[in-house]
């Protein structure tokens, strides 16, 4: 059957089209349609002309992933196939992009459909027709719930910094956090004047604070040094406070909403790790979805961008870094699992501090981290097996047992000598020189000069070396 193509290039409330053939040659001009109803149907009377100008042929329909414009255009498509012979999919935009070698200097939305269109034609192996997305309302639910998240947190910076002018001494206790006392503190005694005043019999009827921290409370809000104390700044605090735990209790909800939503016993699996909870459970398995999308720990870690990656520059500093490529959110995730399990998890904890005794600073050693607990991640959801701290023992021995795998780099063949008059940098001039002098002590070495000497010399030899010297003179 042949095969035609068409790529859409979704835009906010409109749509690109361009027909193609396997040959990559356009079948028509772009069109464009509105995201509404008569849109919709203005497409499916278009579809049904092609297929009236080129019957017994089948289309292949793809639209670029844009952050859930695309949707409306797909639900409709999807259902245009009981009655249309079309096939259809969405595409990751930056492959499409990286594919896209049309070479225009001038990028329109025209264009772009035919680039979504020359992606099918040259990668159909990679374009999986007709596939539901079982993630699709989570991922809109995740996205909510990390807006909220990001909002409490903006709000926690601002009450820190109204603390430090209204009452600095309570952050001593906020160094790991806002505890809940402290919180229901604030909302009665936002401010250090009006707890000066406080009673110890009323401060020690909140939660976790006794007579004896009570008086200290008290004690220590009479000598602060706050220097704000007005009724203004009162008022703001108690709103802060209140719209914080406001954002609680709505990102708790929704959590248990989106755990009820997704009803995945991987995320079971995934809180048996010791630093990660519900809400890193569940964002880790959006992100993931299925584990059998990876063959292997280090396809996930590609993924997730946590990778090692060799960088090297004529002048900069080689060495392996974290490639940080593809999305930002599962690392973000895996940072904070990796900050909690660095003191809670015992064997990310050894890990830690392994390579700060190597001499890694804190946030290079925490990236090792990540790599580490994607790869443990990868086992427990490949295995379906909860974690176990001595698998990854038994797993260690096993790769002491094998030996450790020595990076060979290929070095560069220099067909030249180094050209003293070329326009180097100080930097690579210096390197030159260094390189020329272990080049000459190499050179030296390989033709005896600066050989010492034998500390014993044989007997015999030295009185064949002392006569032949002596004859030598007496001839003379």
């Amino acid at each position: 059957m042949f095969k035609y193509y068409l790529g859409c290039d979704v835009s906010k409330g409109y749509s690109d089209f361009q027909f193609i053939d396997k040959k990559k040659q356009k079948v028509g001009g772009s069109f464009q349609l509105d995201d509404t109803h008569t849109g919709h149907a203005a497409l499916y009377a278009r579809l049904k002309y092609f297929f009236k100008e080129h019957p017994g042929v089948q289309l292949h329909i793809a639209l670029e992933s844009t952050g859930g414009y695309e949707r409306n255009w797909y639900a409709s498509l999807v259902k245009f196939q009981s009655s249309l012979p079309i096939k259809v999919a969405i595409l990751n935009p930056a492959q499409v992009k990286s594919n896209n070698d049309v070479g225009h200097k001038v990028t329109t939305d025209a264009i772009s459909a035919y680039g979504v269109a020359a992606y099918m034609v040259a990668h159909p192996e990679k374009v999986n027709f007709n596939s539901q997305d079982y993630f699709a309302s989570p991922k809109r639910h995740w996205k909510f719930l990390r807006m909220l998240t990001r909002q409490k947190t903006q709000l926690f910076n601002l009450l820190e910094s109204e603390l430090y002018m209204v009452f600095p001494d309570i952050l001593t206790f906020c160094k790991d956090g806002y505890p809940q006392w402290v919180m229901k503190l604030l909302k009665l005694y936002p401010t250090a004047a009006r707890l000066s005043r406080a009673r110890v019999s009323k401060v020690a009827q909140i939660p976790y604070v006794n007579e004896q921290r009570a008086i200290e409370l008290i004690q220590e809000a009479k000598q602060s040094v706050a220097c704000v104390g007005d009724e203004l700044a009162e008022e703001l605090v108690r709103s802060l406070v209140a719209q914080i735990q406001q954002f609680e209790q709505q990102i708790k909800l929704h959590t248990q909403r989106l755990k009820h939503e997704l009803n995945m016993p991987e995320i079971e699996l995934l809180k048996t790790f010791i630093g990660i909870g519900d809400y890193s459970a569940i964002g880790l398995m959006i992100e993931i979805q299925s584990i059998h999308r990876f063959k292997r720990s280090q396809n996930l870690a590609s993924f997730f961008g946590v990778h090692p990656a060799f960088r090297q520059s004529g002048d900069g500093i080689s060495g392996f870094r974290m490639s940080k490529q593809g999305r930002k959110e599962p690392r973000r995730l895996l940072f904070l699992i990796a900050f909690s399990a660095s003191t809670s998890n015992p064997v990310i904890r050894q890990h830690y501090q392994m390579h700060l005794a190597k001499g890694m600073c804190s946030m290079a050693a925490l990236g090792a981290c990540m790599h580490k607990i994607t790869r443990i991640i990868f086992g427990m959801l490949k295995n379906n097996t909860p974690f176990n701290p001595a698998i990854d023992q038994m797993n260690r021995q096993r790769q002491k047992t094998r030996g450790e795998k020595k990076l060979s780099t290929a070095q560069i063949e220099r067909i030249q000598t180094f050209d003293k008059t070329a326009p180097i940098s100080r930097r690579q001039n210096k390197k030159r020189k260094e390189q020329e002098r272990l080049s000459q002590k190499a050179n030296g070495i390989m033709n005896g000069i600066g050989c010492s000497a034998p500390e014993e010399i044989n007997e015999n030899s030295s009185k064949i070396a002392n006569d032949l010297t002596g004859n030598v003179r007496c001839d003379e």
